[in-house]
């Protein structure tokens, strides 16, 4: 059986990387959402007994983590950030494996990881391409504006915190046209998904 291609899907903020993974999804990838399985971890008995053991109940809520009052301790102390990384990130490690391996047995042929930071955070290193989303700045800030609220300061502020949008094109293997409709990026992407299969089995 063959290995599942992995995809990386990567792209300036708001360029559209969660409607393209979407669409990878529609066509029959399987798809490894970062923020889904980081919100998991937040709710999980293991991990909210752990902290709870590092920092007290204070940082439990309803029986989910409370975000505010652990960013207030990771981002004040560099050492309980990475506390927090080496319990979370092995966790989130092992779920793209077992995704990677659910679709080798389900003779899925695309593996997605779609994460906000897939290049800064190294993730790239796991895929076998990576897809750019290259939709024009204008565009991006109309739909964070009509989504979030937010104004080309904070689209700017936001950014300067990630590696540029055009270093994320110079690692892509591909580029995807995000500018548009949604329905035509998703047909789009599905087009785009059938050519890497493509292009690896001929590969």
């Amino acid at each position: 059986m063959s290995r599942p291609v992995v995809i990386g899907v990567v792209g300036g903020i708001g360029a559209g990387k969660s409607t393209v993974s979407g669409a990878f999804a529609e066509a029959g990838a399987l798809v490894y959402d970062a923020d889904e399985q980081v919100s998991e971890l937040h709710r999980s008995a293991a991990v909210l007994d752990e902290l709870r053991s590092w920092w007290g109940p204070g940082v439990v809520a309803d029986g989910e983590l409370d975000r505010a009052a652990v960013a207030e301790i990771v981002f004040g102390d560099a050492r309980q950030r990475e506390r927090l990384e080496g319990l979370l990130f092995p966790l989130l490690a092992e779920a793209r494996a077992e995704l990677r391996r659910r679709a080798e047995r389900e003779g899925v042929a695309a593996v997605v990881i779609d994460a906000p930071l897939l290049i800064e955070a190294g993730l790239d290193a796991e895929c076998d391409v990576v897809v750019f989303v290259d939709t024009p700045r204008a565009e991006r800030l109309r739909r964070l504006r009509a989504r979030s609220g937010w104004d080309a300061g904070e689209l700017d502020r936001r950014e300067q915190a990630q590696i540029p949008v055009e270093a994320k094109r110079d690692r892509a293997d591909y580029t995807l046209d995000g500018s548009g409709a949604r329905a035509d990026v998703c047909r789009r992407a599905r087009t785009l998904l059938s050519q890497i299969i493509l292009d690896r089995a001929s590969g």
